[in-house]
């Protein structure tokens, strides 16, 4: 009697492999996971020490963070708001930091508020951290040539 419980076991253990198959499957979810990383300029996200930034960019002078949780907080758990003020005037810059802690709540977010009117200014909204698209381009090329040729002939 035992055995037919250790068997009754064995069974249970079999199907947990199966639902263990079921959840390693987002091997093709990892795929839509790097396309949930691309920005709107096809760069890919990269992920802060501590989250998923977005930077939410032509934010009306006049928002403050409550008006910025209200609109974003429907996408998912805000870890933190960055809203940074102007010093002389007091008003929003025009941009505001927003950290989520899963990339599904930042893309949620991205696709959810782009283009979409926050204090009758439309904002954008895209990943704030990526990696260039080209890694290999050396962004220090532009400078190497002219400059210093054209100081030198000054001089003569």
């Amino acid at each position: 009697m035992s055995t037919a419980g250790d068997d009754t076991m064995e069974l249970d253990n079999v199907d947990e492999p199966t639902q263990q198959q079921q959840q390693q499957q987002p091997t093709s979810s990892t795929y839509a996971n790097t396309s949930a990383m691309q920005t709107h300029t096809r760069a890919t996200a990269v992920r802060s020490i501590e989250g998923w930034i977005i930077m939410v960019t032509n934010v009306h002078e006049e928002a403050d963070e409550e008006a910025i949780h209200d609109m974003f907080g429907e996408y998912g758990e805000i870890r933190n708001v960055h809203l940074n003020l102007d010093r002389r005037t007091g008003y929003v810059k025009g941009y505001a930091l927003i950290e989520y802690s899963t990339i599904e709540e930042a893309r949620a977010a991205i696709d959810g508020a782009h283009n979409t009117p926050l204090l009758e200014q439309n904002v954008q909204v895209d990943f704030a951290f990526v990696r260039s698209r080209s890694p290999g381009v050396d962004n220090n090329e532009r400078r190497r040539g002219g400059g210093r040729e054209d100081d030198e002939d000054e001089d003569l």
